[in-house]
């Protein structure tokens, strides 16, 4: 098989052509763990012949080749419920047995995804460091005298040891970015309710978020793709979907600070990194664009100087009355402050921000993103260890305001310094822009040359994107549109572009109805009930679309179809009222078979 498979991608592929089985990658897991032995990185770890046995009975499905995680084993923050595991937030007092899994967790697993333990952080997330656990501090994947980065220490830590190839982190201020920085990998914080937080232990409800780490940009796009979306059970969840990823734009404007605004406490290697990082993105052909970073620096001093530390008081305040030793000391400075403030500083603040959220919409009128350090240097365990606040808090100089004005994020490797220290940008961007990031630091990635995560893994070839221009709109086709078909002209007359055949998620039934032509019917069932069915995904411009669309006669109709690897598309539907008198064609897996066999009789 030449080299191992390391990236989401390469391990889907493996199982799907069969040259690996789920139950092997599980047991590869297994193996590496036990050889890197760090046992700060897990809290807990699932008995392994209990994982192999879900990954064998996963390959033993019929529909097992379409999901879009295929036998991927995953690793979660320990603050996320998942069935099976306690969820301690790394505070032993505070575990407690979930009944069910969080709602990201069980996207995840739908999606085929194999979890295989809890994951170490700062507890109560409260820390960019990755060393305030009882459980003990995960070593930096890339040099081990560096502290791993926190809060989502043992997720970060996971992904660049190369023990799994997707994490789950949280970020509130921070957390789902700087360990990436610190240990050569993407991560990827989403836009605010994008990701359900239900079955999420709150550090700050109103700003948390469940943030993703992988090797690669088109990893970490893929596995928000399938977590996305609303959910009935987080009221701060939001309908936000990824969008499919596109081309590098070619009018980019990048924000970078005014002169004199960038803080690095002295690090000049980190100062030079990113001086090279953006020279990169002008040869990519970016135009960089001075804004003024003070507003920003302001909205951060308000996380942890303002009211929002009472939220992480009201998470922990029956422990801190009843059992306050069993919190991490410097945790329980934090939090307690909390305690103290009053409505009339909340809503102050709140006016305060509301003021600087305004000033942030102005910044990015005429910015696509910004691109600032992930974090303006890094530091050892001792330095923190000696001196853990003021550290911790110089760590969140370019992410504690994020969440507060509602952008997303995404954390690249972009350089490996002379010493030995990963350094790394992030990307920023109102919410909504989440597929935008993905986009342009995928490329940006590629062009660093830079191997995945610490064990010196070659990142393969940008896989090709769908190839329409940003105005096309996607259609998908199942029948006699296809190409070659009898009504393809229609979408040819319209200079429609056959971007790439694939299939539907298993969720759909395909009948042949009594038309003329013969046209088929696509109708979507309960998640496992269907099959996965064979399609086109053609683009057209939005007038084009509109009169295809305009032309279509009942009883066909156009919503919204699921694709096997998670994206949704709008494309062709029946109305079921129709289906009486229309054959079940499911068993075919598509038009073209059944028109095959149609055309021999």
């Amino acid at each position: 098989m030449g080299a191992e498979p390391e990236t989401i991608a390469a391990i889907v592929a493996a199982h799907r052509a069969g040259t690996l089985t789920p139950a092997q990658t599980v047991a590869r897991t297994y193996q590496r763990i036990r050889d890197h032995n760090d046992p700060a990185i897990f809290i807990s770890l699932r008995d392994e012949r209990d994982a192999v046995a879900e990954a064998e009975k996963l390959a033993a499905r019929a529909d097992a080749a379409s999901l879009p995680l295929y036998g991927v084993p995953v690793a979660v923050k320990d603050n996320i419920d998942t069935l099976g595991f306690p969820t301690t937030a790394a505070c032993p007092a505070f575990s407690y047995m979930p009944t069910h899994d969080s709602t990201a967790v069980a996207r995840l697993r739908a999606a085929g995804a194999i979890i295989i333990g809890k994951t170490n952080l700062d507890q109560f997330a409260t820390g960019l460091v990755g060393v305030r656990s009882p459980y003990g501090i995960p070593r930096n994947s890339i040099r081990e005298d560096l502290i791993p980065g926190g809060s989502s220490s043992g997720s970060a830590v996971a992904v660049g040891a190369g023990l799994v190839p997707l994490t789950l982190g949280t970020d509130t201020a921070g957390s789902g970015r700087v360990p990436a920085m610190l240990n050569n990998i993407v991560g990827l914080k989403p836009s605010l309710g994008m990701i359900s937080t239900a079955g999420l232990v709150p550090a700050c409800r109103t700003l948390d978020c469940i943030s993703i780490f992988a090797l690669t940009v088109d990893d970490a796009a893929l596995a928000l793709s399938v977590m996305a979306g609303p959910d009935q059970a987080d009221p701060f969840s939001r309908d936000r979907r990824l969008r499919p990823l596109t081309q590098f734009p070619a009018n980019l404007r990048l924000g970078v600070p005014r002169n004199g605004q960038l803080i690095f406490f002295g690090d000049k290697k980190a100062e030079a990194a990113y001086a090279d990082a953006l020279k990169r993105w002008t040869a990519l052909g970016a135009k960089l664009v001075e804004f003024d970073l003070e507003p920003f620096y302001e909205t951060a001093r308000l996380l942890y100087e303002g009211p929002w530390v009472a939220e992480r008081y009201l998470v922990i305040k029956d422990l801190l009355a009843s059992a306050p030793d069993t919190i991490h000391p410097v945790t329980r400075e934090i939090t307690a402050a909390g305690a103290r403030l009053t409505a009339a500083d909340t809503f102050s603040a709140l006016y305060r921000l509301q003021g600087l959220r305004k000033i942030a919409e102005r910044t990015f009128a005429n910015i696509d993103a910004l691109v600032l350090p992930t974090a303006p240097t890094a530091y050892t365990t001792a330095q923190v260890l000696a001196n853990p606040i003021e550290l911790n808090s110089r760590l969140g100089t370019y992410t504690n305001f994020v969440n507060l004005l509602d952008l997303c994020g995404l954390a690249l490797p972009a350089s490996m310094r002379a010493d030995g220290i990963p350094f790394g940008i992030t990307l920023l961007a109102p919410a909504g822009r989440d597929e935008m990031l993905a986009s342009i630091g995928r490329v940006f990635h590629a062009e660093t040359k830079l191997s995945l995560g610490a064990k010196g893994v070659v990142e393969a070839p940008l896989a090709p994107l769908p190839a329409s221009s940003g105005d096309e709109i996607p259609i998908a086709v199942v029948g006699a549109h296809l190409s070659g078909m009898t009504l393809n002209g229609e979408l040819t007359a319209l200079s429609g572009k056959l971007i790439e055949a694939t299939k539907t998620a298993p969720d759909y039934k395909l009948y042949a109805l009594q038309t003329t032509p013969p046209k088929p019917g696509l109708l979507r069932v309960a998640a496992g009930k269907g099959a996965s069915i064979e399609l086109e995904i053609w683009s057209l411009s939005p007038s084009a679309f509109g009169k295809f669309v305009d032309a279509i006669p009942a009883p066909m109709a156009i919503g919204t179809v699921r694709l096997a690897d998670g994206r949704s598309v709008k494309g062709f539907l029946v109305e079921p009222e129709v289906l009486s008198e229309a054959r079940d064609i499911t068993a075919y897996g598509g038009w073209r078979a059944y028109m095959k066999e149609a055309a021999t009789k």
